[in-house]
C-alpha cells in the first residue's frame, strides 16, 4: 500500500520534472509560431487532467481496500448503533485508570429500548 508521504514525494518530483522540461532551452534556431491564445489554456487543462488521472490511478487501490474494510465492519457498526439509540442521550466518554472507556447515559435520557439478544458466538474457525 502506498503511503501519503510516497504520494507527496512523487508529486514533488513530478512538479520538478515539469519545471525542468519547461525551462529547457529550445534547440531550434527559429522561434516556433506563437499558439493561439486559447490553445495555451487547453494545453494546461489537458496537463492538469493527466496529472489528476495519474493521481487517481495511484489512489484507487487504497480507496478500494478501504471500501472493502468498511463493508466488513458495517454489520458490527449497525449493531452498535442499534444499542446506542441516540448519541444525545449520552455524556462525554471517560477513560478509567485501567484503560476502560465508559460512555455514561444521561440521567435525564429516556429509558433505552429493550435490547435484542445477540446471536450466540460461532464455534467455527476464526480467520485473522
Amino acid at each position: 500500500m502506498v503511503t501519503v508521504d510516497a504520494h507527496i514525494w512523487r508529486m514533488k518530483h513530478l512538479a520538478l520534472a515539469l519545471m525542468l522540461i519547461t525551462a529547457a532551452p529550445a534547440t531550434a534556431q527559429e522561434a516556433p509560431p506563437a499558439p493561439p491564445a486559447d490553445e495555451g489554456f487547453s494545453l494546461m487543462e489537458e496537463g492538469a487532467k493527466m496529472l489528476l488521472r495519474g493521481l487517481m490511478s495511484e489512489v484507487e487501490p487504497a480507496m478500494n481496500e478501504m471500501g472493502r474494510a468498511l463493508q466488513e465492519v458495517q454489520p458490527a457498526m449497525q449493531e452498535l448503533l442499534a444499542l446506542i439509540d441516540d448519541l444525545r442521550n449520552y455524556d462525554a466518554p471517560r477513560r478509567l485508570e485501567n484503560g476502560d472507556i465508559l460512555i455514561p447515559r444521561r440521567k435525564d435520557a429516556p429509558a433505552p429500548a429493550p435490547a435484542t439478544p445477540l446471536p450466540p458466538p460461532s464455534t467455527g474457525d476464526i480467520e485473522l
